[in-house]
């Protein structure tokens, strides 16, 4: 009989999307796939292939903005997993967060095989104690520790991420190109001010350009989008995470920093100019499996601080880069046209 999986992913939207070529591996063989994430990562969860069950819990061990251990909840997660009957379960962490706890977690529920990457000496927690891979992208690393359980990629599958989508209409007459300039992580986030210049200049050359950010971002698109004008639209505020999916998708490319919509960008297959801070490396978050073009001062001194708020006055590995960069990576992305084939 296949085995009932359980796939773990506990942080936000881009983590979640990033882990679904390796649930994709595990639902090739696998009986059922459930997949525990967090309220963050929830909306990414809904929309992976080879997910049949998403559970969700906010963990504290994990969760940036962390609430206390509160024992009734944990109690409960613990049977809730129980009830499930699972054969294996698998712990997906960066390498600057532990397995260790969700794994104990596990052991309460009596789940026979738990697996994860651990440097940290996991005594009777881990059944496949999978050594940290090194620098490699977090698509590499999730399915690196998969494949020690003997799960693989199918025949056809290339690997990179996917999502199901609504499918809908684009929002403005094609071609567009996308502008988002928020980010989960404030110090990942490009100038407003450099992103609004962007908006104009691209107007100004006849680019169609459509401008998204969450509900509390509608102030930050606002001002990116400018002055009401032809050709600009400001979705601040107006797509869930699936309907978000569907305006990258028809887009040329998209302008973003290291966040959730890069990361749907790329599973919707659309170009990526990556406004990229050093806080974390690029080599394991960069964009995978499109085109893209990666800018932002990879050595400046915030390097490897994964500093939520910019710790350098002026922000200047990103801050030193100016529109004109922009307009080059999406020139060599070979979606910058003339304006008069624009039609």
């Amino acid at each position: 009989m296949r085995p009932r999986v359980l796939v773990a992913r506990l942080d936000s939207d881009g983590d979640v999307l990033l882990a679904g070529p390796a649930v994709r591996a595990v639902a090739a063989s696998a009986g059922r796939v459930t997949l525990l994430c967090g309220p963050r990562g929830r909306a990414a969860a809904e929309l992976l292939p080879g997910v049949d069950e998403v559970l969700v819990h906010r963990a504290p061990w994990i969760d940036p903005e962390p609430p206390p251990v509160d024992r009734s909840e944990t109690l409960a997660l613990v049977d809730r997993l129980a009830n499930r009957e699972l054969d294996q379960a698998i712990v997906l962490t960066s390498f600057h967060q532990s397995a260790l706890p969700t794994a104990l977690l596990l052991r309460l529920a009596r789940v026979p095989i738990v697996a994860a990457v651990s440097d940290d000496y996991p005594g009777s927690l881990l059944d496949i104690r999978h050594r940290d891979p090194g620098d490699i992208h977090e698509v590499q690393r999730a399915l690196s520790l998969v494949a020690a359980l003997g799960y693989e990629l199918p025949t056809g599958d290339d690997g990179r991420l996917r999502v199901e989508r609504p499918g809908g209409p684009p929002p403005l007459e094609k071609p567009y190109v996308v502008v988002h300039p928020g980010a989960s992580v404030p110090t990942r986030a490009w100038p407003p001010e450099r992103s609004a210049e962007l908006v104009e200049t691209l107007a100004d050359r006849g680019r169609r350009v459509v401008v998204t950010g969450g509900p509390d971002e509608r102030a930050l698109t606002r001002f990116v989008a400018g002055a009401p004008r032809d050709g600009v639209l400001d979705l601040g505020g107006h797509t869930d995470l699936a309907n978000l999916a569907d305006v990258l998708a028809h887009a040329d490319a998209v302008v973003v920093g290291n966040t959730g919509p890069a990361h749907l960008a790329a599973a919707v297959g659309t170009p990526i100019v990556s406004l990229f801070a050093p806080v974390v490396p690029a080599a394991r978050w960069r964009p995978w499996g499109v085109p893209h073009v990666v800018l932002g001062d990879q050595e400046a001194l915030c390097a490897g601080s994964r500093a939520r708020e910019c710790p350098v006055p002026g922000h200047p590995c990103l801050s030193s880069v100016g529109v004109d960069d922009v307009l080059a990576a999406l020139e060599s992305l070979a979606i910058q046209r003339p304006a008069a084939v624009v039609t």
